[in-house]
């Protein structure tokens, strides 16, 4: 089982210090859970959190020793944090753990110097400040989060969701990613370079009148669908979808459809003995050439690399 150290650097917001546990632990493969969280912390006990609430963590850094991958939240440590933790990342990035961080988390991982060269996002809000801070580092403020090597940083809260999302989908497919968004309610996996410019994070069910129009999309991906589909379904022009899908979702209508139908065939890839073909049919890709221009350039693999990778025993 994949171990996940959660490194708590007080001030912690409790929300993101949650997250992972939420998202990992609802992730299982062929019955079998995927991963084993722990939250650890330098000095074990009562630490300070936002918004008033003080949060108990139990475990000490012996936890980032054990774990395969070590993920800082968010924390209001941005050039002070523990010198405990920042060997501990030290260690662990040199003994090829993976790394990863959620909103001003990177400023821990940056800290270790494990940021120096590489590309890395965090909130919005605070890329100036990152940029500002540690020039070795290459800030992309415009993405919900940035891969680079080993070191993977998430933007803000929300996108803390889509990060550790990612991380199930690299190590176990997209079928068990979906199935722990699903469990979790929140939208399924979201491409890292996406605009980090979201109002919400969009789960299953909301309040937007948009909703009924991705909610039909979503059940009809085997067809062709307009711009005039959506606005029908959405009871709107197509003006106003563009402009209010941009606002809610940070992508275009065709570039969310287009996700969306990718994230199908992948499944179908991982979970069924369909053809190329019939996987790019199902999904709404058209041809099985269509499926692999757009897998490779995504994903840099081919409809039947990507199965060999992904599929998962027992299925089919």
């Amino acid at each position: 089982m994949h171990r996940v150290a959660v490194l708590a650097v007080p001030p912690v917001k409790p929300f993101d210090l949650s997250m992972p546990s939420l998202l990992f632990d609802a992730a299982v493969a062929d019955g079998r859970p995927c991963y084993a969280v722990t939250v650890c912390t330098p000095e074990p006990g009562v630490l300070p959190g936002y918004g008033g609430l003080d949060v108990v963590v139990r475990h000490g850094l012996e936890a980032v020793t054990a774990a395969d991958t070590v993920l800082v939240p968010s924390t209001d440590s941005r050039h002070d944090a523990d010198p405990a933790a920042l060997d501990a990342l030290r260690e662990a990035a040199a003994a090829g753990k993976r790394i990863a961080s959620i909103c001003t988390g990177a400023f821990v991982l940056a800290q270790a110097g494990l940021l120096d060269g590489r590309t890395a996002t965090t909130h919005w809000a605070f890329a100036d400040e990152l940029r500002r801070a540690f020039p070795a580092i290459r800030v992309d403020a415009d993405r919900l989060f940035a891969e680079d090597g080993r070191v993977v940083t998430g933007a803000g809260s929300a996108a803390g969701l889509d990060l550790c999302l990612h991380l199930i989908a690299t190590d176990h497919g997209a079928a068990v990613a979906n199935a722990a968004a699903r469990a979790a309610v929140v939208t399924p996996v979201r491409r890292g370079g996406q605009a980090q410019f979201v109002s919400t994070p969009l789960p299953a069910r909301t309040d937007s009148p948009l909703d009924a129009a991705r909610v039909w999309a979503l059940r009809h991906l085997d067809r062709p669908i307009s711009l005039a589909d959506l606005a029908a379904r959405a009871r709107t022009s197509v003006r106003t979808l563009t402009r209010r899908f941009a606002a809610e979702t940070g992508t275009t209508p065709f570039q969310w459809l287009l996700q969306q139908r990718l994230l199908r065939a992948r499944e179908l890839l991982e979970t069924t003995d369909l053809t190329v073909d019939q996987v790019a049919d199902r999904s709404g890709l058209g041809s099985g050439e269509s499926l692999r221009q757009h897998l490779n350039r995504h994903l840099g693999m081919t409809p039947a690399a990507y199965r060999s990778a992904f599929r998962h025993p027992g299925r089919g």
